[in-house]
């Protein structure tokens, strides 16, 4: 489990990115944490990761505090960063150097990962393209079994079949012993596996509901122009009508619209925010 309490940082002086931000995860979940460019998706990542230190409060996942950086701590939690460096080792080499630190890595996982996601393994990390680094690291990343796997865009230089792949192995991945946490711009590459949904805006938790209390609660449907309904929440225009979130009171479940319930959120006094927390 993931905890973060009263986190205040900043990377200027007396301008602060997150102030009194607090986040609670639960296990057996995958987050997708969005955001805009900016709003803090990666600073809060390196932040549960112990790469950055708070000013203030705390972060700890399982009751290890991120800043100590001690080997109890590191090896409850794999992160795959959005840009990274990699060796001009084989595989294998790699895999030999590193796997030891991660106690719960299965090699048969592994190269299962690797064979779904046609990674070559006759070629050194170094001269990959970037697609199959990323390949490479999600699966080494998913076969170390850590309690939490953290990703940072990645599905960012994977191509359609390879995004599909992805999809398939991150749902049998997880258990309800692990959490997964999902930051990216690219909604539409997880919307169907995730069923927690995180928003970060301007360095502030805006929203943090899970799918099932967003579907209870929500309705995702077309309305007219000329529909003045007090249930409507929000809504945007588009060739087929307005695209709109009302009050779901006719217990009529539809798929999260993830595009639209993200706009809703970050729009100026968001009426979907006010309704969810009453």
């Amino acid at each position: 489990m993931i905890e973060i309490n009263k986190l205040s940082f900043s990377y200027k002086k007396n301008n602060k990115l997150f102030d009194n931000l607090n986040l609670k995860t639960e296990p057996g979940h995958i987050y997708g944490l969005l955001g805009k460019n900016g709003a803090g998706k990666t600073t809060l990542l390196k932040q549960i990761c112990g790469l950055l230190f708070p000013n203030e409060g705390i972060c700890s996942i399982d009751k290890l505090i991120s800043k100590t950086r001690n080997p109890e701590f590191l090896k409850k939690f794999y992160f795959i960063p959005e840009e990274f460096n990699t060796p001009a080792i084989t595989i294998e080499r790699y895999i030999k150097i590193y796997a030891p630190f991660y106690p719960n890595f299965k090699i048969t996982e592994f190269r299962n990962h690797v064979e779904q996601l046609k990674v070559p393994t006759d070629t050194k990390l170094n001269k990959m393209s970037y697609g199959q680094k990323k390949k490479f690291l999600l699966s080494f990343g998913l076969a170390c079994n850590t309690d939490v796997v953290i990703m940072d865009e990645p599905t960012n230089g994977l191509d359609i079949p390879s995004k599909s792949t992805f999809r398939k192995i991150i749902t049998s991945a997880i258990t309800e012993d692990k959490t997964f946490i999902i930051s990216t711009h690219q909604i539409k590459d997880i919307d169907t596996i995730i069923d927690g949904v995180i928003i970060l805006d301007n360095g502030v938790i805006r929203f943090n509901k899970f799918i099932n209390e967003i579907s209870d609660k929500l309705k995702f449907t077309i309305t007219k122009d000329n529909d003045n309904s007090e249930n409507i929440l929000y809504s945007e225009h588009s060739l087929a009508g307005n695209k709109s979130i009302v009050k779901n009171t006719d217990m009529d479940f539809t798929k999260p619209d993830m595009e639209l319930l993200f706009n809703s959120i970050i729009s100026k006094n968001s009426k979907l925010v006010n309704f969810l927390n009453n």
